[in-house]
């Protein structure tokens, strides 16, 4: 175990890392100010993408090292994993019921969560936000097991799954910036709503990394339980977002190449 001012600084790099996927929201919700529409053929490329790239973090990043580590601890890994996966999951279904939100292409009408009066534009951005929670979540975490010296816990990894989470998070800034601006938005007020979107990252990451450093023993439950939330916003939100249209293949073949992509950085680096 490291000393604590050491624990201090693996928290301190959560955050920074958490900024970083920020700062690339951010990049994202700025291709506002130089487009007012996005081809639909475009768009559903990039979710799909962003599709790919968390469900090869929920298993490169995430589940392998949980399964690695809860060996290590002389638990039966199977049990630590799926009751952190499908905890993860229930986490993100209960918040789906709570929050309100709504998917992009649909009516207000059919905003999801608890019925409220909201505009559309707030609803689209809780909607993008409810994504960064579990993926700031994993970031805290990834980076939070560096203090525990267990196997399957790298820098590398961490950082690999930080730059793959920044990668999907370009696509999700635009979803949100570019309609706000169809909307009648300015651009600065569709840029400032986008990026504030990925707000709850840094915030997840943090909190993530204080609970696995605090509480040790429930790392492999921790490192599954941001995979199933993960998992359960790509099967949810993006993957039926990113299938709108007639283009299918198009999106399909962006979630194969976010796939393979996170899944190089991951092997490779970590």
């Amino acid at each position: 175990m490291l000393e604590w001012a050491n624990r201090q600084d693996v928290v301190l790099l959560a955050l920074y890392a958490s900024l970083f996927t920020w700062s690339i929201t951010a990049l994202g919700a700025a291709t506002v100010f130089f487009f007012k529409s996005i081809n639909k053929r475009v768009l559903n490329a990039m979710l799909g993408f962003a599709a790919g790239v968390m469900i090869a973090a929920s298993f490169w990043s995430l589940l392998n090292p949980a399964i690695e580590m809860a060996e290590a601890m002389g638990m039966i890994p199977w049990v630590q994993a799926v009751a952190g996966f499908l905890s993860g999951g229930l986490a993100l279904f209960l918040i789906d019921r709570i929050l309100p939100h709504l998917h992009l292409g649909l009516p207000r009408t059919e905003a999801e969560g608890i019925k409220t009066s909201w505009h559309r534009s707030i609803l689209l951005v809780l909607a993008i936000t409810l994504h960064n929670i579990p993926e700031g979540l994993a970031i805290g975490v990834a980076f939070g097991a560096l203090a525990t010296d267990m196997p399957g816990a790298s820098m590398a990894g961490a950082i690999a799954l930080a730059l793959g989470i920044g990668l999907q998070n370009f696509p999700e800034g635009a979803a949100v910036s570019v309609p706000l601006r169809r909307e009648g938005f300015s651009r600065l007020k569709a840029f400032t709503y986008g990026q504030a979107s990925a707000i709850v990252e840094p915030i997840a990451a943090v909190v993530g990394a204080y609970a696995v450093i605090t509480f040790s023993s429930v790392l492999p439950f921790a490192l599954s339980f941001a995979a199933g939330a993960m998992i359960f916003v790509v099967v949810e939100e993006l993957i039926p977002e990113s299938q709108q249209g007639n283009d299918t293949d198009t999106s399909t073949i962006g979630a194969m190449l976010g796939f393979a992509i996170m899944m190089v950085l991951d092997v490779a680096l970590g």
